[in-house]
């Protein structure tokens, strides 16, 4: 290792920690991960383990500073993770979320955890000005929703809980010390109000709901000091540094949540200034997919969220949209089919794309998305999160028949992934007729690592899709905080992301599959509204008895 100074980002995923240590010029120079484990008590409910998760951040940072001798070195560290509610006591040890279960050790709603459905619904009817910034309609995913159901469901845990934090924020308050929060995690998450004229919590709100006890003391239960990403809140304790290998010279970041840390790297990618970081679509694509933009001025969105101003870009505001299974649709997708167990070595992935090559070119095919023609599918198998916003949404599939090979379970992997470029096309369309004008795709994450998913999507959209040369978005993003945080080499944020951003390959779309596409994209649309038609007849059929 040359370089003089360094950066470590690190990235709580859905099942893993990650840690990368990074040179100034964004260059990742050694990368750790761990699993950490998620438990389910029940259909919905997802949890996890706040002390595990530190744990193995412990482990990857010692991890990827392990042959750096000189622990100065690292200036700045940032963090990412999922948006999943931390709940802390007054001495900030854990308090359980599962209500099944009497010991502490379960302390985190993950973001995918269902359970506040009935929460987010009643939010929802009451139709508060703080929801035009969700796109009209709050998400059960989001963080208010779940802790009105626990207030309502679990009265011993909220009396007991002093802190409610974002999982960034959790890990930002282990390494600095500080209970800050990141204004990325309390606008886009937690309702907390940031127009550039308008700051704070509104208290009507949480009054009308039942939780006007989060405003006393200057609503310290849920954030009280709000810091904008990239900047300084704190720097390393000394107990954190000897936790991670660090040394107490360390500046400590106010973080990102996972996908806008992966957003910020990917529209940075290919940037000369910071004007190139507006009218690119980010696509981070993991677990779920989330479709970050940036423009100068607020557009509200329907079915999108936001927009927030700073989230993710300082001075632009950010709309986020998303799909709420992807690459978790995929595995299912391919784990249910009876052909799956024959693929004993390797990559199911290449070899299932293998098989379709094959297909292709015995049946003389220009392209192997021709294959699909007859198979149809409807991928919000977990809720639509943009831009129906509608969670109630499950998975269609059209053109099933009795086979059971490798070759059908292939042609059902390749309808899969055209349906999320389809959902993807919806969410571009819904942004484009609120005013962004979109003129590229970028892409990171595991799906991005396939061809087959990038090239769908290019020629179902009809724009390039970018992916960073740079593959590790998320890491590079969070590392970018680090940097802005350490404020030795660069200013601000935005003069980091452009200096770290790297440059990206360019994947244009073949005009000649424009039409095959639209044709599909049209089915996609006739299903969504099948759908809907199908719940309305039940209802009705409900109510006539």
């Amino acid at each position: 290792m040359m370089a003089e100074h360094y950066y470590i980002g690190v990235d709580v995923g859905t099942g893993s920690v990650r840690a990368a240590l990074v040179t100034t010029d964004g260059t990742i120079v050694k990368i750790e991960t761990k699993s950490i484990s998620i438990n389910s008590c029940k259909t919905g409910f997802y949890e996890q383990d706040s002390g595990e998760i530190w744990q193995a951040v412990c482990h990857c940072v010692k991890g990827v500073t392990s042959d750096l001798s000189e622990k100065e070195k690292v200036h700045g560290i940032g963090f990412d993770a999922t948006c999943s509610l931390v709940v802390l006591d007054e001495n900030l040890r854990p308090v359980t979320v599962n209500p099944d279960v009497g010991d502490d050790r379960h302390n985190i709603i993950m973001w995918m955890d269902h359970r506040a459905k009935d929460e987010a619904d009643e939010i929802n009817s009451q139709k508060h000005k703080v929801l035009k910034y969700v796109g009209s309609r709050i998400s059960l995913e989001m963080q208010i929703p779940k802790l009105l159901w626990l207030k309502k469901h679990m009265p011993k845990t909220w009396s007991r809980a002093a802190y409610f934090l974002d999982l960034p924020d959790f890990l930002t308050m282990k390494a600095s010390g500080k209970l800050s929060r990141s204004l990325c995690s309390v606008v886009c998450k937690w309702t907390y109000i940031y127009d550039g004229e308008t700051e704070g919590w509104d208290a009507n709100f949480f009054k009308a709901l039942g939780l006007e006890d989060l405003a006393l003391n200057n609503w310290e239960r849920i954030g009280s000091l709000i810091l904008p990403p990239g900047s300084k809140c704190g720097m390393m304790t000394s107990e954190a540094a000897s936790q991670l290998g660090l040394s107490t010279e360390t500046a400590v970041a106010t973080s990102l949540i996972d996908a806008h840390a992966g957003g910020l790297a990917l529209v940075a990618a290919g940037a000369k200034d910071g004007e190139d970081l507006y009218g690119r679509l980010g696509l981070i694509c993991g677990t779920s997919t989330c479709h970050m933009c940036v423009s100068k001025q607020p557009l509200f969105v329907k079915g999108v969220w936001g927009p927030y101003y700073s989230a993710m870009v300082p001075g632009g505001w950010l709309n986020e949209g998303g799909q709420s299974a992807t690459g978790s649709l995929i595995d299912h997708v391919i784990q249910s089919h009876p052909a799956s167990a024959k693929c004993s070595h390797g990559d199911i992935y290449l070899w299932l794309e293998g098989i379709l090559k094959e297909l292709a070119e015995e049946q003389s095919l220009a392209d192997v998305s021709y294959l699909a023609q007859d198979i149809h599918v409807y991928p919000d198998f977990h809720g639509n999160r943009s831009p129906l916003a509608d969670p109630s949404m499950t998975g269609m599939i059209s053109g099933l028949t009795l086979d059971t090979s490798e070759r059908n379970l292939a042609l059902l992997y390749l309808a899969t992934l055209q349906s999320l470029a389809y959902g993807t096309r919806h969410i571009i369309e819904q942004l484009s007729s609120f005013g962004h004008a979109i003129s590229s795709v970028l892409m990171c994450g595991g799906l991005s690592k396939s061809q087959l998913f990038i090239r769908i999507h290019a020629n179902a959209l009809g724009i390039p899709v970018f992916i960073p040369n740079t593959k590790q978005s998320v890491l590079l993003g969070s590392s970018m905080l680090g940097a802005a945080a350490s404020s030795k080499e660069f200013p601000d944020l935005i003069s980091a992301a452009v200096a770290m951003g790297g440059s990206a390959e360019a994947f244009e779309p073949v005009k000649e599959l424009k039409r095959f596409h639209d044709g599909k994209y049209a089915v996609f649309f006739k299903m969504q509204k099948n759908q809907l038609e199908y719940q309305s007849i039940m209802k009705q059929s409900q109510t006539c008895n």
